[in-house]
């Protein structure tokens, strides 16, 4: 792991290990046992994780991936809230990908982007990745963990459902751009690594993969919330980029003069 210790992952660890009893676990409670809840080598096996590896994580010195942060949910039996926490203390890293092609905004997209003071607006790839943002974006955007990709921030992020509050309409959508991209690009291996991801950690992805493709025009969510501003009403514009096929830039207005406008105002000095 880069850069400090985690300290703070490490006594959450710690804490919430120690609130659960072996018996919860299905473990034997027979011996003297020297520690408060589960020992490190039992999170450790619950978790499907080496003990080395597990006490890493207690000490700081390691950064999980976010299948990593799913198992020790699983084996702490964390709640909603949290599971939330250790997500953010985690901050869990990807697994590295083999990328087909390295995406670049170029420096007269990311000059408009900037500029653009009125309105959330981002830039996706071939994937949804996202490749940039505006300022009122990255505060829109502030509170996920997972916020290098649509699918991710819609499917595996813990601030998802509540941030995307038609949150089918919007996972529906995100499906269809993601069959649309395999369309254009099906021997591309970031993008199957990424349906796989998706498909292993979320459930409702899996669902909405399987079922057939719906006819007529793809409707994208427009209630979002912020914790910080509240509710949002936001139209989403969608212009393909024409000098570079498969990126596409996003922006979500609100109506002038609604109670969503004035919060984006709000959003604004956030920003700031």
């Amino acid at each position: 792991m880069n850069g400090e210790r985690n300290t703070a992952l490490g006594a959450f660890l710690r804490t919430r290990r120690a609130l659960v009893q072996p018996e919860q676990a299905g473990l034997s409670t027979a011996g003297r046992r020297r520690v408060p809840g589960l020992r490190r080598d039992e999170v450790a096996r619950l978790a499907g994780l080496s003990a080395g590896y597990y006490a890493r994580l207690e000490q700081g010195h390691e950064r999980p991936t976010h299948q990593t942060v799913d198992s020790l949910k699983r084996a702490l039996r964390l709640d909603e809230s949290a599971t939330v926490e250790l997500h953010r203390l985690a901050r869990p890293t990807r697994r590295r990908r083999t990328r087909g092609r390295v995406e670049r905004v170029s420096p007269h997209l990311l000059a408009l982007l900037n500029d653009w003071t009125t309105a959330p607006a981002y830039v996706l790839g071939w994937s949804n990745d996202v490749l940039a943002r505006n300022a009122l974006a990255s505060a829109l955007h502030s509170s996920f963990v997972h916020s290098d990709n649509l699918h991710r921030m819609i499917f595996l992020d813990p601030a998802g459902r509540e941030f995307f509050r038609d949150w089918t309409t919007t996972a529906r959508a995100a499906v269809h751009d993601l069959r649309q991209a395999a369309h254009r690009a099906t021997d591309e291996r970031t993008l199957r690594e990424l349906v796989g991801e998706l498909a292993i950690a979320g459930p409702q992805f899996r669902r909405l993969w399987a079922e057939p493709e719906p006819r007529g025009p793809v409707v994208h969510g427009s209630h979002f919330f912020h914790p910080d501003v509240g509710e949002l009403h936001l139209r989403t514009e969608i212009f393909p980029i024409t000098s570079a096929p498969g990126q596409r830039l996003v922006a979500q207005p609100a109506e002038p003069g609604s109670r969503s406008a004035d919060a984006v105002v709000l959003l604004s000095t956030l920003a700031v």
